[in-house]
C-alpha cells in the first residue's frame, strides 16, 4: 500500500517525479554521512566491549535521526527557492504545484527510499545462513519488519507535511514534535525482539501524525466522512 502513493499520486506527474527523486536523494544523502560517521566510531572503539558497542549503536540511530531531520530542512529550503523561480518563469505568476503539494512528495520521497534499504535489509537477512525461530525465536521477523516498513514510510510522508508547515509558518514546535516522533520511533525498534512494543506505538503515532497532517492539509471531519461515504 505505501508504494502505491506513487502510482496513484506522483507517477503521472513529471515535476512531481522530479522533487520526489530529489528527496530521495536527499534522504540517502544522509544516510551516507550517519553510517560513515558511525563506521569510523566503531572502528575507533573497543570491538571487545559489548556495552560500548550498543552505546555506539543508540548513538548512531539517533544521530541518524537529527541529521535526516537536517536534510528535510535543506530541502525544503531548497524548494522554497525552486517556487520563486517557478513564480518568476510562470506567465500568470503562479507556480504550478504548491509548497504543500512539495512537502507531500518529498515526505513520500524520503519514505519510499527509507522503505526501499529496509526492504534491501530484510532480503539481504532472507538469504541465509540460518532459518528465522531455528532457536526457538519468533517467526514473525519478516512479517513484522514489513508492517514496520510500511509504516515508516507512511510516517516519513506525514512527517514531511508536518515539518514544511512548521517552516512556512515558523511553527518551531511543529518541527521538535516531529523530530521527537522521529526520534520516538526509533528508538522503538530496540525493544524488538519484542515486536508488540515497537509495532503497536508507532502505528498510534502513524495514526496521530495522520490526523495532523490531514488537519493541517485542510480536511475537516465533513470531508473524511463524505470520502469514506464515497459521496462527491
Amino acid at each position: 500500500p505505501a508504494f502505491g502513493l506513487f502510482i496513484f499520486t506522483i507517477a503521472r506527474d513529471p515535476l512531481r517525479i522530479i522533487i520526489l527523486i530529489a528527496g530521495a536523494f536527499f534522504w540517502l544523502v544522509s544516510l551516507l554521512l550517519s553510517s560513515l560517521i558511525w563506521f569510523i566510531a566503531v572502528k575507533a572503539s573497543n570491538p571487545q566491549d559489548e556495552r560500548l558497542q550498543k552505546g555506539l549503536l543508540i548513538f548512531g540511530v539517533m544521530f541518524s535521526v537529527l541529521l535526516q531531520e537536517a536534510f528535510r530542512f535543506l530541502y525544503y529550503k531548497l524548494l522554497r527557492k525552486a517556487i520563486e523561480g517557478l513564480v518568476a518563469l510562470s506567465e500568470d505568476g503562479c507556480s504550478p504545484i504548491s509548497i504543500q503539494q512539495m512537502a507531500y512528495v518529498a515526505g513520500v520521497g524520503f519514505g519510499l527510499m527509507s522503505g526501499a534499504f529496509s526492504m534491501i535489509n530484510l532480503l539481504a537477512d532472507a538469504l541465509g545462513p540460518g532459518t528465522v525461530g531455528i532457536h526457538g525465536d519468533s517467526q514473525l521477523y519478516f512479517l513484522t519488519s514489513a508492517f514496520m516498513t510500511m509504516v515508516l514510510i507512511f510516517l516519513h510522508t506525514f512527517w514531511g507535511i508536518l515539518f514544511f508547515h512548521g517552516c512556512e509558518h515558523r511553527r518551531w514546535w511543529e518541527i521538535a514534535a516531529v523530530v521527537t516522533m522521529h526520534l520516538t520511533v526509533s528508538g522503538l525498534s530496540f525493544c524488538n525482539p519484542l515486536y508488540v512494543g515497537s509495532l503497536v506505538p508507532s502505528y498510534l503515532l502513524m495514526a496521530a501524525a495522520a490526523a495532523w497532517a490531514y488537519l493541517l492539509s485542510g480536511g475537516s471531519a465533513q470531508n473524511l466522512r463524505r470520502f469514506l461515504l464515497c459521496k462527491c
